[in-house]
């Protein structure tokens, strides 16, 4: 069998070895994902690869060691070193998904609309302007059960399984709860082996993207919508198309009768930000819709946890089987945001091609986080903890609704859904300069307008308030109020 030519395998010079074998794994494991190296090709020999790049045996030696371990490659004695020859063949994209770690990541050639602000490209507030009252997705973190997830680290972190490698679909332990969680309380149709653990939602956005889109794609997205997913999604060359919503869902009718779409992003369950419920009519509608145009549904279960009055109903993915639905949602929400967990559920025949995404953009996610929150899980803290913060924020949204009708009548309409962590009070107004003035007396609400993905965005402020106490609510609203 030929060998394999790496002629353009080229590394960045370091003084240490440890980041010339990190680009040296990433590198070849790059060229195996995107298919430039096939199952069953022979790789150099360790002396010839190193003499050829100018570096040491050993660091060649302790990336093929590597590559092995994790089943992308395959040494065979007295033959030599092979892709592994029952490695699946991937989609190969047109250009490289994954930037290699030791150059920045390329932005898009032009900043898109929605990313500018009346004064230029928007920035992100800082850490602790992000942790202000009124900021929208922000738990209670006074409410969170500190002591209790403390007991579970400290119980934790004395095992010396969690300070090494677990794996990169995520700590098994972790899996299974989250297949168990999602079963009983959503209605998701999976195991723990068509769960991926990541760092957050974002990173399972970012992971679809970099899985499923090349240059010229096109995804659908409901407007106005999660401006997460804009950013994960809006990769260099893919086109976003808004889909507008009706009665705060989104609009069945206005889905194309052809598209050459592969992905459609939306929030079923709680519509974000509007906060609207696909009834179960319509997710069928969307469903056979997404199947007769072969196209992919994001579902992002938004907030799903957080319904006032009413069971929360049955996410998109467990409605048919098979699905054309990929899972996601985080422990953001429903523990606190610096956990950085989150998870994807995908079909079975994707899950190899995700998992192997992971280990060659980010790696692993912390073993030991992981372990404690799967003993959260396990021992029933979660679900106590969703109940009684189910409690407390139907108290705090009520209490929100009353002092909107006290001091914003006339001003403001509240889009009142009886669910999730924030309202939006909508109003035709510069909301992005009431945003500000807001935020230079400590509130930090959104305005309405940097969720719009069309050309004319609905105006108004996104509020959250499961982060404030009922005086500072009392004391934002009247603030708001006084702005006129």
């Amino acid at each position: 069998m030929p060998q394999a030519r790496l002629d353009d395998l080229q590394l960045h010079r370091s003084i240490d070895a440890p980041a010339l074998q990190s680009q040296l794994y990433q590198a070849l494991s790059e060229r195996i994902f995107q298919g430039r190296l096939v199952p069953g090709d022979r790789l150099p020999a360790s002396r010839r690869l190193a003499r050829d790049l100018n570096i040491g045996r050993n660091t060649v030696l302790a990336v093929y060691d590597q590559l092995a371990a994790e089943g992308f490659i395959e040494q065979q004695p007295r033959r030599g070193v092979f892709v592994h020859p029952q490695l699946p063949l991937l989609k190969r994209p047109e250009t490289p998904r994954v930037t290699p770690a030791v150059s920045p990541p390329k932005p898009p050639a032009v900043t898109p609309p929605w990313l500018k602000g009346p004064d230029g490209p928007m920035t992100p507030p800082d850490w602790n302007e992000r942790n202000a009252p009124f900021t929208p997705g922000l738990p209670d973190l006074n409410a969170f059960p500190l002591r209790t997830w403390n007991r579970l680290l400290h119980h934790q972190e004395s095992r010396r399984s969690l300070m090494g490698y677990d794996g990169h679909q995520g700590f098994p332990p972790l899996r299974r709860a989250i297949a168990d969680y999602l079963r009983s309380a959503r209605g998701v149709r999976c195991e723990p082996e068509q769960v991926i653990v990541t760092q957050g939602a974002q990173q399972a956005l970012s992971l679809i993207a970099a899985l499923f889109l090349d240059r010229g794609d096109r995804v659908l997205m409901e407007d106005p919508g999660y401006r997460g997913s804009r950013y994960a999604l809006h990769t260099a060359g893919v086109m976003l198309e808004p889909i507008p919503l009706k009665d705060e869902v989104l609009d069945l009718e206005r889905l194309p009768d052809t598209t050459e779409a592969k992905l459609l992003y939306c929030t079923p369950t709680h519509q974000y930000p509007m906060g609207g419920i696909l009834t179960a009519s319509q997710r069928l509608r969307l469903l056979n819709w997404a199947v007769e145009r072969d196209v992919w549904i994001i579902e992002d279960d938004y907030d799903s946890e957080f319904h006032f009055y009413q069971k929360p109903f049955a996410a998109l993915q467990g409605l048919i089987d098979p699905a054309p639905v990929l899972y996601l949602g985080s422990f953001s929400k429903t523990l606190f945001p610096g956990l950085r967990l989150g998870y994807l559920v995908v079909p079975p025949h994707l899950v190899g091609a995700f998992t192997q995404l992971k280990r060659i953009q980010t790696g692993e996610t912390s073993p030991l986080l992981q372990a404690v929150t799967a003993e959260f899980i396990e021992e029933g803290h979660f679900h106590r903890h969703l109940r009684r913060m189910r409690q407390l924020y139907q108290h705090k949204w009520e209490h929100l609704q009353w002092l909107c009708e006290q001091y914003l009548e006339g001003l403001y309409t509240p889009i009142a859904q009886s669910a999730g962590m924030h309202l939006v009070l909508e109003r035709d107004v510069d909301d992005r300069a009431v945003a500000a003035r807001m935020a230079e007396v400590g509130y930090r609400p959104l305005a309405l307008s940097e969720y719009g993905l069309g050309e004319s965005p609905r105006r108004g402020l996104v509020v959250g308030f499961a982060s404030a106490d009922e005086s500072e609510l009392q004391t934002g609203i009247q603030r708001l109020a006084q702005l006129g």
